[in-house]
């Protein structure tokens, strides 16, 4: 299978809720539309796969930014566990999607303020509880144009850490990617054989 076009630079968007024992995603957007449609379930669960995983793996209060074959990662996990995901082709602008990210936390934060409201969000539910997101996601689809509707980068230009990472960094020690996809619960079997295929031909799915 071919990777797919730069049609879509944005593959997805997420809002993610951290805590010490588990990640849980609340609201998710994605665009497969440049993949076949008979792979894109299998996709779909790669990216919702790596979603959960960077955010895992990934400190609270820091951002980060995950190279992953052709794909990039960006994170930002605030102090209080609300994470904001989004998965981009691999050269689309850094300080684009993390002023992007920036916002969207502030927005779901303040139209979501308490926590216990997140324990009833799920992606399903995204479209109707929060469909801002939606919008989003396509409108970062052109970096040139999403640039101009966030806020300005001050914040951004003053933060000194973002880390460069691997898929494979942000592993502990002697763990290797291809065993946490075989032992993942949120992958199925097809999607595992998809990704072992992929991995094989050096196809899309190097998650």
């Amino acid at each position: 299978m071919a990777a797919a076009t730069t049609t879509t630079q944005v593959f997805c968007l997420a809002v993610a809720e951290k805590t010490d024992s588990v990640v849980r995603i609340l609201a998710s957007e994605a665009d497969l539309s440049s993949y076949s449609f008979f792979h894109r379930p299998a996709i779909a669960e790669f990216v919702n796969f790596f979603t959960k995983t960077v955010v895992e793996r990934t400190p609270l209060g820091q951002r980060a930014k995950i190279e992953e074959k052709e794909f990039l990662g960006h994170v930002f996990i605030r102090p209080d566990g609300l994470a904001v995901v989004m998965i981009t082709i691999a050269t689309y602008p850094s300080r684009t999607a993390f002023s992007l990210l920036n916002r969207l936390a502030e927005e779901f934060s303040s139209k979501f303020p308490q926590k216990a409201t997140w324990a009833t969000m799920n992606p399903s539910t995204t479209a109707t509880r929060y469909p801002e997101l939606k919008l989003h996601l396509q409108k970062a689809q052109d970096p040139q144009s999403a640039d101009p509707f966030m806020r300005v980068q001050k914040e951004l230009d003053e933060t000194k850490i973002v880390l460069h990472k691997t898929m494979e960094s942000l592993l502990a020690r002697g763990e290797k990617l291809d065993d946490l996809i075989v032992k993942s619960d949120q992958l199925s079997g097809a999607s595992k054989a998809f990704y072992k295929t992929a991995k094989k031909t050096n196809s899309c799915c190097g998650m």
